[in-house]
């Protein structure tokens, strides 16, 4: 079986019960920005030696296969998705980050001042995730405008992923 199916060779691509939408389509953007910033997440976890950063990371990229995967349902679809066997992000992932988020802020990391990325490997690639995640809140936020609403908490979390790698990359900074 070849993964490639053709049927996108029309400009046009599948939600995630089948229903066919543009390439471009507003919720193919959304999804598209978060796929870009697992990716970077990857490569921010390569870069990476710390233990406890890399678990970080690997929690973040397990969370946004559900929130990629709430993103790509169709509104219809919606009691669909929460019927099925698919995870739903919930309140306590958005509790874990911002418990990580307190930890990093009680430690004594330079927060001062416009960070300019590059002090590190590692620095520079969460730097390059933390941009991927601001991309994704955007394509996120900008669904609403399209007529598709999201859970609060999916926006919520999305921001509070941000934050964290904006503080993960200070973390690396100082060593």
């Amino acid at each position: 079986m070849s993964i490639a199916t053709r049927t996108g060779d029309d400009g046009t691509t599948s939600l995630l019960f089948g229903q066919r939408v543009p390439k471009g389509h507003p919720q193919i953007e959304a999804v598209g920005a978060c796929d870009e910033l697992n990716a970077a997440l990857g490569v921010a976890k390569a870069a990476d030696a710390n233990p406890t950063r890399r678990q970080q990371l690997t929690l973040i990229q397990h969370d946004l296969i559900a929130l990629m995967g709430e993103i790509a349902c169709a509104e219809g679809d919606l009691a669909r998705y929460e019927k099925s066997k698919f995870r739903r992000l919930q309140p306590e992932d958005l509790s874990r980050l911002d418990d990580a988020v307190a930890a990093l802020e009680k430690q004594s990391l330079d927060l001062s001042g416009w960070a300019t990325p590059g002090a590190t490997p590692t620095s520079a690639a969460l730097e390059v995730a933390r941009t991927a995640a601001r991309r994704a809140e955007r394509r996120m936020s900008a669904l609403a405008a399209a007529g598709r609403g999201l859970r609060p908490l999916l926006g919520r979390y999305m921001n509070r992923v941000s934050d964290l790698l904006w503080l993960l990359a200070r973390e690396a900074e100082s060593g």
